[in-house]
């Protein structure tokens, strides 16, 4: 369990005109407790390089990502680029490891949370794991993401009628941003975040890299060895690269 840090501000470094903000995950959590005492609802965005990548030729997924309250480095593509931009001290803050946190948050402090997405079932097993990880971890309501994008107003306004403060979606990107934005005043979330492939992990569905293997940074390798068709999403690594490697440095 993290301590609560006072949070003050949130610095960031600017990845491909995007503000990535580099506060550790202590900080990172911090910052979104803020969010949860205040009353603007906001939007986090959990950014790996594949979504860097695809926001090059998407602009409405390029304009989430810069109109975004708090955007975290989600792989270690865009901590390198941190680190090649100035920021040296760089950390990897995943979407798993915020869901953990703020369950851990909810039960200290009430916190409400939906959870949305990933296969039928596979919500509801996440819950139950968590709610067991965390108990007193106030999650109010599940459901899975195997719906047409033009049922999001309908499934949002089912949402909003429970009033959650923290919304997890897991439809993967860019989908799960474009619904948060699209649909933001209606879920009346104070958070919403999308979280990928989080509660496959949770539930149990897909096991996480052990942790000598996440110390060695191969957690992508160890995803794409349980699941081929991640190849997708490794395959946009080079672009990402490329698109960083053409940005200007800054001034030493």
């Amino acid at each position: 369990m993290l301590t609560e840090p006072t949070i003050q501000f949130r610095p960031t470094v600017s990845v491909l005109g995007v503000n990535v903000c580099t506060l550790n995950l202590e900080g990172t959590v911090g910052a979104i407790d803020k969010m949860l005492q205040g009353t603007k609802p906001c939007l986090v965005v959990t950014a790996d390089a594949s979504g860097f990548a695809q926001a090059k030729d998407d602009p409405e997924l390029q304009e989430i990502y810069k109109m975004a309250d708090l955007v975290t480095p989600d792989s270690q593509g865009v901590v390198w680029a941190l680190k090649r931009l100035g920021h040296k001290g760089a950390v990897r803050v995943s979407g798993v490891d915020l869901v953990d946190e703020i369950c851990s948050l909810s039960a200290n402090k009430g916190y409400r949370i939906y959870i949305l997405g990933s296969a039928p079932g596979v919500a509801e097993t996440a819950a139950e794991r968590l709610r067991l990880r965390h108990p007193g971890c106030n999650i109010i309501g599940t459901r899975h993401g195997f719906f047409p994008a033009e049922d999001d107003e309908l499934i949002a306004q089912e949402v909003g009628q429970l009033r959650p403060d923290v919304l997890f979606v897991a439809m993967g990107i860019p989908r799960q941003e474009k619904f948060i934005k699209r649909t933001l005043s209606l879920t009346g979330a104070k958070v919403s975040m999308g979280v990928g492939g989080s509660f496959d992990v949770f539930s149990g569905r897909t096991k996480r890299a052990p942790k000598f293997v996440q110390g060695m940074r191969l957690e992508w390798l160890w995803r794409l060895l349980l699941n081929p068709k991640k190849f997708h999403k490794v395959k946009m690594l080079p672009k990402f690269v490329s698109l960083v490697l053409r940005e200007r440095k800054p001034e030493a």
